[in-house]
């Protein structure tokens, strides 16, 4: 498997032709898709082609949004987004506001962020449908290309128990996200029972080594070798644990 950051990729502006930048981009790099490929997009730059911007400035919160935020010690402002974009609250403590995303993402501060946006006061929410966002993606580079491709949306995250952020799927096209294994032998004969490996958070996790965290401008990666169906199956969504058989929620 090889892993490739796409260079040249601009800043994205509301409304620009994700598909075609990347496309442009591909080609400017030599590089042509391949049936079984697969590209990971950053979350961030299809959020700013959607128009998920939002202006800290236009918020007016809300009185369940200060009492929050003062004890969280966060802006009203971003913790009435926060809790727009939430179902509910999971945890909170000074400095941090854990909450369910309305897509059922488990997220600190609702996946919303400030970082490598215009603006001092600008703060950029998730896509609205990750899922179908990739879709449209992978179908419009597949005009481009003719090849059966996957695509991820990644996004960064922290984990229980464990410091440091890392890359995870938050939308996927064409490639099933889950790969079970359950009944396959071990090295000994033993058939496994209940693992599944969480295929596009395993690419997402690698492709975010190459994206960086901070001024780097490699919000897309090629990923090659994988070897990915081109087939939907299920979307990222298959990924989020069920409430019920959540031990932590």
């Amino acid at each position: 498997m090889t892993l490739v950051a796409i260079e040249d990729i601009p800043l994205i502006e509301e409304g620009d032709d994700l598909a075609h930048i990347v496309e442009k981009a591909i080609t400017s790099n030599g590089l042509t898709l391949r049936s079984g490929d697969c590209l990971v997009i950053a979350q961030k730059v299809v959020s700013k082609a959607e128009g998920r911007s939002r202006n800290l400035t236009d918020i007016i919160p809300t009185p369940k949004a200060i009492v929050l935020a003062a004890e969280v010690e966060k802006d009203p402002r971003l913790v009435e987004l926060i809790l727009r974009e939430s179902s509910r609250v999971i945890a909170h403590c000074p400095g941090v506001l854990i909450v369910e995303h309305r897509l059922g993402i488990v997220h600190a501060n609702a996946g919303i962020d400030r970082s490598n946006v215009c603006g001092a006061d600008t703060a950029l929410l998730l896509p609205e449908q990750p899922d179908a966002s990739a879709h449209i993606i992978r179908q419009q580079l597949k005009k481009f290309s003719n090849a059966e491709i996957g695509v991820i949306i990644s996004d960064t995250a922290g984990r229980a128990w464990r410091n440091g952020a890392i890359g995870f799927a938050i939308g996927c096209a064409g490639m099933a996200p889950l790969k079970s294994l359950v009944a396959e032998p071990d090295l000994f004969g033993r058939l496994l029972e209940t693992t599944e490996v969480a295929v596009a958070d395993e690419i997402a996790a690698a492709a975010s080594l190459l994206m960086g965290q901070a001024g780097e401008g490699r919000p897309v990666i090629l990923v090659r070798g994988i070897g990915v169906s081109g087939e939907n199956s299920g979307g990222a969504s298959r990924l989020i644990r069920p409430q019920s058989q959540d031990l932590f929620r």
